[in-house]
């Protein structure tokens, strides 16, 4: 995967003011990026996260959900997931998508309005090693004692904090 994806721009106010490459939509917190994250469970109720490799250009090192990214230019926010979760896991497309919540999500990184799914599923799972360098299952008490590591992205505690209805 490249960074010459094409996405559209957002404003503050959530109208579309143009397209731009997927390298000037990050580090521009000016802007919100639309993204669709899919929280992967297994049937026994753990949670699929991903651990950047230093190829990826955003946090490298850093574990985040396991599929995320930023919509396309026309796509709604369940096609991008949906798209998401086959690109980066090989999982079926018309697999059941259950939507969970909205987040504004602004940190030094950018600014990004996330729609956030679930799908269970256990595997097989692919990804690509040139931008993901592990995946694993984290049950949600080691997800709650590590809110605050450093190899965790802002994103993913911010979507933590939501998902497991902590208050930290």
């Amino acid at each position: 995967m490249g960074n010459d994806e094409i996405f559209e721009i957002v404003n503050q106010d959530g109208a579309v003011i143009g397209t731009a490459p997927r390298s000037e939509c990050h580090g521009n917190p000016a802007l919100v990026h639309r993204c669709a994250h899919v929280v992967v469970y297994h049937p026994d109720g753990r949670i699929l996260l991903q651990k950047r490799s230093a190829a990826k250009d955003i946090q490298p090192g850093k574990w985040d959900t396991a599929v995320g990214g930023h919509l396309q230019v026309g796509e709604d926010f369940e096609s991008g997931a949906r798209r998401e979760m086959n690109e980066e896991l090989g999982l079926d497309p018309a697999v059941p998508l259950e939507f969970l919540f909205d987040s504004k999500i602004r940190n030094d990184i950018e600014s990004e309005k996330v729609r956030v799914f679930s799908v269970v599923s256990s595997g097989p799972f692919q990804f690509d090693r040139d931008e993901v360098s592990e995946v694993r299952f984290w049950t949600v008490s080691e997800l709650k004692d590590s809110l605050e590591r450093d190899d965790f992205t802002p994103n993913l505690k911010a979507e933590l904090k939501k998902l497991l209805g902590s208050n930290e």
